[in-house]
């Protein structure tokens, strides 16, 4: 298919097996709650009665004191004890194999097309890290809040948009299924689609 480049006459040819795939929600949800569950730390941890430092000897003896019997000072029900269901550090990953992951990239990104929320320029650069030209520039193209995505990664341009709301900037290779969904517009560089093309052909 042809897609117009953005604010231009031309237009560019890109792949119908990328740009021009059926919407799979359930796909698409799976890959996004992937992303965000390999995110999590997991790092929670309490100690139990066998972590607690102290504890070995019995405090008192069974029988003929007139107390309960007791047989550590760090069991659950004693002050400085050992928590009862103690946190541990668990893995929150949920696994979601590569052909699955593509496809519902590929889905994402079709989808876009479908909803004129992908844009296509032939490329985006800024002189200096300043954050006015960045403005200037998405003054020019019309734009407000919008996800960059360039075929490399660009330090001018990374710098020159960290300090605006909305904008934000990646790289063919820092692409993720929670930048597409949390976009309303994505601007794209034609080496960028070039090199998505390759990736998810």
């Amino acid at each position: 298919m042809d897609l117009q480049l953005h604010k231009a006459s031309d237009k560019v040819s890109v792949s119908d097996a990328v740009f021009g795939r059926d919407f799979n929600e359930g796909l698409v949800h799976q890959a996004v709650v992937s992303y965000l569950a390999g995110g999590r730390a997991g790092t929670k941890a309490q100690k139990n009665r066998a972590a607690v430092s102290g504890g070995g000897a019995k405090p008192w003896r069974q029988k003929g004191t007139g107390r309960a019997r007791a047989g550590t000072i760090r069991s659950p029900i004693w002050r400085s004890g050992g928590k009862t269901f103690a946190a541990e550090p668990r893995d929150h990953s949920v696994k979601m194999n590569r052909k699955m992951y593509r496809a519902a990239m590929r889905a994402m990104l079709s989808e876009m097309v479908r909803q004129e929320a992908l844009l296509i320029v032939d490329d985006v650069v800024v002189d200096a890290p300043k954050t006015k030209q960045m403005i200037a520039k998405l003054n020019e193209l019309e734009l407000n809040k919008v996800l960059i995505v360039t075929e490399t990664g660009d330090e001018n341009l990374y710098l020159s948009a960290r300090n605006l709301i909305g904008v934000d900037v990646t790289d063919v290779a820092g692409l993720t299924p929670v930048d597409l969904v949390g976009s309303e517009k994505v601007l794209m560089t034609v080496g960028a689609v070039r090199a998505i093309e390759e990736w998810l052909a």
